[in-house]
C-alpha cells in the first residue's frame, strides 16, 4: 500500500476527493492511514481481521459520535473491495491533535474531560451490538517476563488477584472503547481533545475503559476521575486489573522496540512504567 494506490482508488471510487492532499501517517497497528485534505483520513486494513472491524465502525460510529463530547473519527464513506485492493477500506473524519504517546496528558483537569467522555460513551448497548471476547478481565495476569523486568511481581499479582476476586459487572452491557492507551487518544495543550481507533468498540464491562485513569492521566488524577465518573468499588477494582495488564503490554512493546522486534514501540516502555507507578 502506498500513496499511488490510495490516489488511484480514490479516483475510481470517490473522484470528488481524489485531488485532495494526501499524506501517509506513521503508526497504526491493524490499519495503514493517510490524512486526506485538512479534515479527512483514509484507513486501509493491514491484517486479515481488520476489514470486518472497519465495517463495524461504519455501522455504529456515526450515531455514537453525535453524543460524544470529544472529537472521534466518524466514518463518512465505506469503500468496497476491488481488483486493486481486495478488502473494504474507510474514509473518516480527521481528529486534530497529537497522539498521547508523543505528547502525554499533563493537565489534571483532563480527569474531568475523560470522565465526561466515558460517561457519554458508557450507555446501554443495543441487543445486536458487537460483543468482544476481550471485554471480560483476562484469565491470567500474563507477561511473566515483563513482571520480572519491572521487579514488582508480588505487588502486581496482588492487584491482579484483587481485581479477579471483585464481583463481576452486573449491569447491562455498555458501549466501551475497549483499547484506551496513549496511541489511541489525542492531546492538545496538555489535555485530552480526541479519542481514535474504535476497532475494539463493543458491548461489555466499563471497567475495561476505566483503566485509562492510570494509563492516560497524570500523577494524582485518578481519584478526581473516579469521583467525577462515580464508579462503584467493585468496578474500580476490576479497572485496576485491566490497568495492570495494559501497563505491562506497553512495557512489553517497549522491550520489543529496544530489541528491534517489528511492531515494537520503544517510547511505550516509559509510559507503561509510569502507569504502574501511579497504579501501585
Amino acid at each position: 500500500m502506498d500513496d499511488e494506490l490510495v490516489r488511484t482508488l480514490l479516483k475510481e471510487q470517490h473522484p470528488d476527493l481524489a485531488d485532495l492532499e494526501l499524506e501517509e501517517v506513521v503508526g497504526g497497528w491493524g490499519n495503514q492511514m493517510w490524512r486526506l485534505g485538512e479534515d479527512l483520513a483514509v484507513r486501509m486494513p493491514r491484517e486479515h481481521g481488520s476489514p470486518e472491524l472497519l465495517r463495524k465502525e461504519y455501522r455504529w460510529m456515526p450515531d455514537l459520535a453525535t453524543r460524544l463530547p470529544l472529537s472521534v473519527p466518524t466514518p463518512v464513506r465505506l469503500c468496497e473491495p476491488s481488483d486493486r485492493f481486495p478488502n473494504p477500506w474507510l474514509i473518516t473524519t480527521w481528529v486534530h491533535g497529537v497522539p498521547a504517546e508523543h505528547a502525554p496528558i499533563t493537565d489534571p483537569a483532563a480527569a474531568d474531560v475523560l470522565a465526561d467522555f466515558l460517561l457519554a460513551l458508557h450507555t446501554e448497548a443495543p441487543a445486536d451490538a458487537p460483543v468482544s471476547e476481550r471485554t471480560g478481565l483476562p484469565r491470567g495476569l500474563g507477561f511473566p517476563e515483563v513482571q520480572e523486568y519491572v521487579g514488582r511481581r508480588d505487588e502486581l499479582r496482588a492487584v491482579w488477584e484483587d481485581a479477579a476476586a471483585a464481583p463481576a459487572w452486573s449491569g447491562p452491557p455498555l458501549w466501551i472503547h475497549g483499547d484506551l492507551h496513549p496511541a489511541n487518544v489525542v492531546v492538545a495543550d496538555g489535555t485530552l481533545t480526541g479519542v481514535v481507533d474504535f476497532e475494539e468498540l463493543c458491548a461489555g464491562d466499563p471497567a475495561n475503559d476505566l483503566a485509562a485513569a492510570w494509563i492516560l492521566l497524570p500523577d494524582g488524577a485518578a481519584d478526581r476521575f473516579f469521583e467525577r465518573y462515580g464508579a462503584d468499588d467493585a468496578t474500580v477494582r476490576r479497572a485496576r486489573g485491566w490497568a495492570v495488564t495494559r501497563a505491562l503490554f506497553l512495557i512489553a512493546m517497549g522491550i520489543n522496540g529496544e530489541k528491534g522486534i517489528p511492531g515494537g514501540k520503544t517510547h511505550w516502555g516509559p509510559a507503561g512504567q509510569a502507569a504502574l507507578e501511579r497504579l501501585l
